[in-house]
């Protein structure tokens, strides 16, 4: 067990309008208002969190090694999917839950697709799985309970997939290749595999559909994409260990989290310039011994809320996720939701 954790240099939380405190709830309560979603990984968990207190409200099971997850964005059940990675045994399993009764309803075989990770919603009930193990982009019908068709990527690792606003294509980063692929899903064909970097693995598209951004967490640089001519528009440096990119919802700003480093950076999108760069770093303090060194804080997973006044950053060894204000550029609170964070997701009821 970790010593008492607290995050340095706190700044008052931009949650939006105040409101009232959420009554207490039960375990299959739903409050009304918007829920963090946050697994973690160690303890095979999602976590259902009120953003505006930080607190934990219930959780529901998942399949061994939960690496992420995504809400239906387009479907009235808002249903949730959860990619089952694995542990030693590679996992080959979706885990489906009810956001509002806080329960998981089903749990989806892939067959033979193993180490299932990035999740992405094409459309009502149709979700996109990479898997790393098959080199493969899966289409899956929710509704149906069934993998719909596979798409070869013929790279190594495919990791993390977006989806452009129509609908029409994809773009999967392949880690161990340091490439990002093009899928026309239309036609279910790969159109282009396209070289960006070392370690390619984090990703995010601009709300407009016109750039991708990835990060590429070997050659400490990000890349971005035009998705018209689907070429490296520029390259920039974010060290160290540059591993998840998320994009506010306005495209004004990109949010990195940098592993290695043990902080996130902020970019401006336009001017493609660096505005922040944040330290995540952890003070353990309560133990009679004398100071105590900083805790590692290894930040993964990114979520940025609708408002786009907050991001959550997901510090896997530190089992924390940390709040970021991105109006004052400061740190402002902090959630504990399991050993091992890492996916995130928001549910709005």
């Amino acid at each position: 067990m970790h010593a008492l954790l607290v995050p340095i240099a706190l700044a008052v939380c931009a949650a939006g309008p105040q409101e009232k405190a959420a009554p207490p709830v039960a375990s299959h309560g739903v409050t009304g208002s918007p829920e963090l979603l946050v697994l973690s990984k160690t303890d095979a968990l999602l976590s259902f969190v009120d953003p505006r207190d930080q607190k934990v409200l219930a959780t529901a099971a998942t399949g061994v090694g939960p690496h992420e997850i995504a809400v239906d964005p387009f479907s009235a059940s808002a249903l949730a999917v959860v990619s089952n990675y694995g542990k030693a045994e590679p996992g080959n399993s979706l885990t489906l839950i009810d956001p509002p009764t806080r329960t998981a309803v089903a749990t989806l075989d892939l067959g033979e697709h193993r180490r299932p990770h990035g999740l992405a919603f094409r459309s009502a009930n149709h979700v996109l799985v990479t898997c790393e193990a098959s080199h493969d982009l899966l289409e899956v019908d929710l509704g149906e309970r069934k993998v719909l068709r596979a798409m070869k990527t013929d790279q190594e690792i495919a990791h993390m997939v977006v989806v452009t606003p129509n609908g029409a294509r994809a773009f999967v980063t392949n880690i161990g290749s340091g490439t990002l692929s093009v899928f026309d899903l239309e036609k279910g064909e790969l159109l282009k595999n396209i070289p960006t970097g070392k370690g390619t693995e984090g990703i995010a598209i601009t709300p407009d559909g016109a750039e991708v951004w990835v990060t590429n967490r070997d050659a400490d640089t990000l890349s971005i994409v035009d998705t018209k001519t689907l070429e490296v528009s520029a390259t920039l440096p974010s060290a160290s260990v540059p591993i998840r990119v998320q994009i506010t919802p306005d495209g004004a700003r990109a949010v990195v989290s940098n592993y290695k480093s043990g902080e996130v950076a902020v970019f401006d999108v336009k001017t493609r310039k660096e505005l922040a760069r944040l330290s995540l770093a952890i003070e353990q303090v309560g133990d009679a011994s004398g100071p105590q060194p900083k805790l590692a804080p290894s930040p993964v997973g990114i979520l940025i809320e609708p408002s786009g006044k907050r991001a959550f950053i997901a510090c896997t060894t530190a089992d924390l996720v940390e709040v970021l204000d991105l109006e004052k550029l400061a740190l402002c609170g902090v959630v504990r939701a399991g050993r091992e964070p890492d996916g995130l997701a928001w549910f709005r009821p």
